[in-house]
């Protein structure tokens, strides 16, 4: 596109000026650059060493280490994730911990979203719907395989355990861990 001569004079003044305070025009001639081609088949090399970054590789390929402790540790911490239910006076709670004791996932029915649903935030009911809301909480983390085991052995013959597993277990959470394979 070609500039008036009129617009050249004001660019030209508009160059006086700007020299003056120290500054510089680019070129008024437009001109177009070339673009070159850019070769993608460097885009399709796969890199020779590949390092996973994922911490939980190891877990869910079954070959991570377990800490076992020591024998007269109790409860066993040989698990990479364990589920745990706690009921006390007024409520439910229940949580997935690593084996260094950091919690993961965890729900209760001290919840609002969870409480306002339930007739009652303890007794069997609230363990069969706090076991639907866990289950879908650990799939939403990847967490697949969990360790769930009472902690004291007298407990897991109660209803409400019982229903809070069968609940998780329908929702799609394996309640036990894979076997460690060793190389």
């Amino acid at each position: 596109m070609a500039l008036s001569s009129r617009s050249r004079l004001l660019l030209a003044a508009g160059g006086l000026q700007a020299r003056r305070a120290g500054l510089r025009f680019a070129s008024t001639t437009a001109t177009p650059k070339t673009e070159t081609e850019v070769d993608t088949s460097e885009n399709e090399v796969v890199a020779p060493d590949f390092t996973n970054r994922n911490p939980r590789n190891l877990e869910q390929l079954a070959l991570a280490r377990k800490e076992r402790g020591w024998k007269t540790t109790w409860p066993k911490r040989e698990f990479w994730h364990r589920l745990r239910l706690e009921r006390t006076q007024h409520y439910v709670e229940a949580f997935v911990e690593r084996c260094n004791g950091d919690v993961v996932v965890s729900a209760s029915t001290r919840e609002w979203a969870i409480k306002r649903h339930l007739y009652s935030p303890k007794g069997v009911t609230a363990c069969r719907n706090l076991g639907r809301v866990m289950a879908q909480r650990c799939l939403e983390a990847g967490i697949n395989f969990v360790n769930f085991k009472a902690v004291i052995p007298w407990e897991y013959r109660c209803d409400s355990i019982q229903e809070f597993e069968k609940a998780m277990q329908e929702g799609g959470v394996i309640l036990r861990e894979p076997r460690r394979i060793y190389e």
